[in-house]
């Protein structure tokens, strides 16, 4: 492993998933599937609809039960511990749908993800999250069922953020954002948050915007990954279209990959 990142450049891995198969009541959904984020790095993990991209996350983070291989967290085996166990050991996780409390203010939500910080820590930190995200300190005060798509996506992952998670897991996060606003999550707070030494892994539709800013891409196909590698290389290859699209596969998509749609 540390051979191969030195010879790829990659940093050592903060998360690692080592050959995961998961699915839905017994029946596997991705199979086989390894892959790695380090400090300052943003993998991609793109595919065509109902590949498992969801699923392979919700796997990571302790939703969905591993059946086989394992998840690593630096060196400690994590397989199958669950979220609230993962976020105390610095892995962040957004979810496409009901990532924020509605009902509640920016600064409540913002309290809601430091529960495990104390209060002084709490004020502290929603300074600290306020400067990676300059837009929501002026709207501390507002209800989160108020805020544009944009917003609710920089509040979502700013909840997550409170807890300075090493690991930050994003699904999805420019579902139903207008390609500006989609444009400007990923080249500005996504890249922000890995230079700042973050380890992103993001699953994401909009591969052309993905490739644009990741380090590492992943292409997932009907729960197996088909492709690996920097953006550019994958650009080069004559299968890359054919494979994201999905064409020339023969497996079909299970009820559960027609549900994940991602």
């Amino acid at each position: 492993m540390d051979s191969q990142q030195r010879v790829e450049g990659r940093p050592a891995p903060s998360l690692r998933a080592e050959h995961v198969t998961s699915g839905y009541g017994g029946v596997p959904v991705i199979r086989d599937v390894s892959i790695s984020v380090g400090p300052k790095e943003i993998v991609a993990i793109i595919g065509p609809n109902g590949a498992g991209k969801s699923t392979l996350l919700k796997s990571l983070v302790g939703i969905l039960r591993v059946t086989g291989g394992r998840v690593l967290l630096g060196e400690d085996d994590v397989t199958n511990h669950p979220p609230e166990d993962l976020a105390k050991r610095g892995v962040g996780y957004v979810p496409q749908v009901n990532d924020i409390f509605e009902p509640l203010t920016v600064l409540e939500n913002l309290e809601m993800g430091g529960y495990l910080l104390t209060s002084a820590q709490v004020r502290t930190r929603v300074a600290e999250v306020g400067d990676v995200f300059p837009q929501l300190p002026p709207m501390l005060k507002r209800r989160a069922d108020k805020l544009s798509g944009g917003e609710r996506k920089m509040l979502a992952i700013a909840r997550v953020l409170m807890l300075d998670p090493k690991v930050l897991i994003l699904d999805e996060p420019t579902a139903n954002l207008s390609p500006k606003l989609a444009d400007a999550l990923l080249t500005e707070h996504v890249k922000r948050l890995a230079s700042i030494g973050k380890a992103v892994l993001l699953v994401e539709q909009r591969a052309r915007a993905a490739l644009q800013i990741a380090d590492w891409t992943s292409v997932l196909v009907s729960g197996q990954t088909r492709l690996e590698g920097r953006p550019d290389e994958l650009l080069r290859r004559e299968d890359f279209e054919e494979l994201f699209l999905g064409a020339g596969t023969s497996t079909p998509a299970s009820p559960e990959e027609d549900d994940d749609k991602r």
